[in-house]
């Protein structure tokens, strides 16, 4: 399927209607911030108007938006979240939101289907920061360091990752909801 002109001018009004709608702004509140008039940004969303490159950045600013989230093309990618299994591990991944960046966070729905391992600590990772999760269903552990922590359904678990750790199930499968800085994302989610 080939896109047009029209259908990226679509998807941009549609981005920006949308996001000035979700922060409860107004034309005129948007208009102030962006230095462009209520009746240019309303031509601009209904589509009486063209939007030049000088006017969407204007806008994007007003709105707290990056120029990637208005121009982005597109697709079901953005949309479906596809799993990433390891049998290997017992593991089956959902990355929610990623942030770039040295410092940002990575959010992760986990099922787990296998026990936390067993042996010596040094078999276990230790990195830099902290992890936090939620037990969303089923019953977790947490092997840290020479300790097993039961995390059951509602519970959370939040550590400090210089103590060697690793996680897992109990009595058949649990699903969490992770929080993993940089560190944390390389070590649990790319393994």
């Amino acid at each position: 399927m080939r896109v047009t002109q029209d259908d990226v001018d679509e998807l941009v009004r549609g981005r920006i209607r949308a996001i000035r709608s979700a922060r409860g702004w107004s034309l005129d509140q948007v208009a102030g911030r962006s230095g462009l008039s209520a009746s240019t940004l309303s031509r601009i969303e209904t589509g009486h108007r063209r939007i030049g490159l000088d006017q969407l950045t204007a806008i994007a600013r007003a709105l707290g938006a990056s120029l990637d989230e208005l121009v982005a093309p597109g697709s079901d990618e953005d949309v479906v979240i596809k799993p990433h299994r390891d049998e290997d591990r017992g593991v089956t991944t959902w990355v929610v939101q990623e942030e770039s960046g040295p410092h940002g966070m990575t959010v992760a729905k986990i099922r787990l289907t296998r026990p936390a391992p067993r042996g010596p600590v040094d078999a276990l990772r230790a990195h830099p920061g902290r992890d936090w999760f939620t037990v969303l269903s089923g019953t977790a552990e947490l092997a840290l360091g020479p300790r097993i922590v039961t995390v059951r359904t509602g519970q959370a678990a939040s550590f400090s990752t210089m103590v060697p750790h690793a996680f897992g199930a109990v009595g058949g499968a649990a699903e969490i909801l992770a929080i993993f800085d940089r560190p944390g994302e390389q070590t649990h989610l790319t393994e």
